[in-house]
């Protein structure tokens, strides 16, 4: 037996439905926020992630999956969203649509790294992009999306944290005092760490080691090094989400992972899912369009681990309502199967759905079939049903039956479901 890639999972039919309701729920929320949807390709040329997320990042130092294809390229399967959307508003020149732009994906992506609960090397995303301004208020309302999608799936226990790291004139002071408070103890830390030390200081700060976590507290604040204009900017924001009733504390050791964020910087986390409780993060990266050859652009967004909020739905008890079929025609012997089967495609042409026995179970186990998948009404036909053109549709939750006539049974039906 061909067994499936470790940090890979299957999504059964008897788990697809949650995956439905979470990504419906979704799309309808961007829809209200009027955001589009943009597909990108699977994979993208390597030197985007290594320009877009930085060569001294773990993700592309350490996780991504390239190869090089048949003609010699250097191909990456993307193992995060942002610049893949970014590399298409360049190269499109969505710059010449109206601004600003909200684009909204739900993806694969692909990553490298232990599996563990929630974070495998294939997993899916959604994530909104809002290009085309630098103003604070496309950071509320990037936030809001977000904290209206968590809310809206139904869960709790959710807290905002959020940070500025600044542009890249303040920041390059703040990287400096930075060194200077971790040298004396670079001894102390981990090897993660002390690598992160000259290629990416500002990851020191949200190591998970107890003993790095430790000696980080002490380290010196972002805050305290903004710029005039980052300060400013930080601060309407955080006003805005006063006004807006969005909770949030400040949370300095919030830094993100990936080079290109400027400014705000923002997670959704919960203690439910232990130590990687992050569940959704994003920020500001007004420079990436630019990195990768494309014209100056301000923009901020957020990505949601799809498979880290469906295990919090489950584990908070979520309802996620049920797939079900909408009638299952059943025969009283196959001498009718020719019927029940006309009898379905005419409730599919009505737009019900619907489904009929043609394996030669017999009428008992029809009915728990029905059962098992959750169908609504049952309608069995038979030697006399046929000679009457009568049959009785029942309410397989309740057991109640009415009669009806052949030729009226989907608009009857359609009258159940549209009230």
């Amino acid at each position: 037996m061909i067994n499936i890639p470790k940090g890979t999972k299957d999504v059964l039919p008897s788990e697809s439905y949650k995956w439905h309701y979470v990504e419906d729920k979704l799309r309808r929320l961007a829809s209200l926020y009027n955001a589009r949807e943009i597909r990108t390709p699977v994979f993208e040329h390597t030197e985007l992630f290594v320009r877009s997320i930085g060569d001294g990042t773990d993700v592309v130092s350490k996780e991504m999956y390239t190869f090089e294809d048949k003609g010699g390229r250097s191909i990456t399967l993307k193992p995060e969203g942002t610049a893949p959307v970014a590399r298409s508003f360049a190269e499109n020149s969505l710059d010449a649509l109206s601004l600003p732009l909200k684009m909204y994906y739900i993806i694969p992506a692909f990553r490298y790294e232990r599996p563990q609960a929630g974070r495998l090397r294939e997993f899916h995303q959604f994530g909104l992009e809002v290009y085309g301004a630098t103003s604070p208020y496309l950071d509320l309302d990037c936030i809001s999306f977000a904290y209206d999608a968590l809310t809206g799936l139904g869960l709790k226990n959710i807290r905002l944290h959020l940070n500025s790291i600044g542009c890249p004139e303040c920041r390059k002071t703040y990287t400096a005092a930075l060194k200077g408070y971790f040298a004396s103890r670079l001894d102390e830390m981990c090897d993660t760490c002390k690598d992160r030390y000259e290629r990416n200081p500002l990851r020191l700060l949200d190591c998970k080691s107890p003993i790095c976590k430790a000696i980080a507290a002490g380290a010196p604040k972002i805050t305290d090094y903004l710029c005039d204009d980052c300060r400013a900017h930080h601060d309407k924001l955080c006003a805005l989400l006063e006004k807006s009733g969005v909770p949030y504390e400040v949370d300095e050791n919030i830094v993100r992972g990936l080079d290109y964020y400027t400014r705000t910087v923002f997670e959704f986390v919960t203690e439910e899912l232990g130590a990687q409780g992050t569940v959704c993060g994003g920020g500001r990266y007004d420079n990436l369009v630019s990195s990768i050859g494309g014209k100056p652009t301000g923009c901020v967004g957020f990505a949601i681990g799809l498979e880290r909020i469906i295990m919090l739905m489950e584990k908070q008890g979520a309802d996620f309502g049920k797939e079900n079929l909408g009638v299952f025609v059943m025969s009283q012997s196959s001498e009718q199967t020719d019927e029940c089967i006309k009898l379905v495609a005419a409730l599919r042409k009505a737009g019900i759905s619907a489904d009929t026995e043609m394996t030669g179970k017999s009428l008992k186990a029809q009915f728990k079939y029905a059962d098992k998948i959750n169908a609504d009404y049952g309608i069995v036909i038979g030697a006399s049903e046929i000679e009457t053109k009568k049959v009785k549709i029942k309410n397989l939750s309740d057991g109640t039956e009415e009669e009806c006539a052949l030729g009226d049974i989907e608009a009857r039906l359609k009258e159940k479901y549209n009230g």
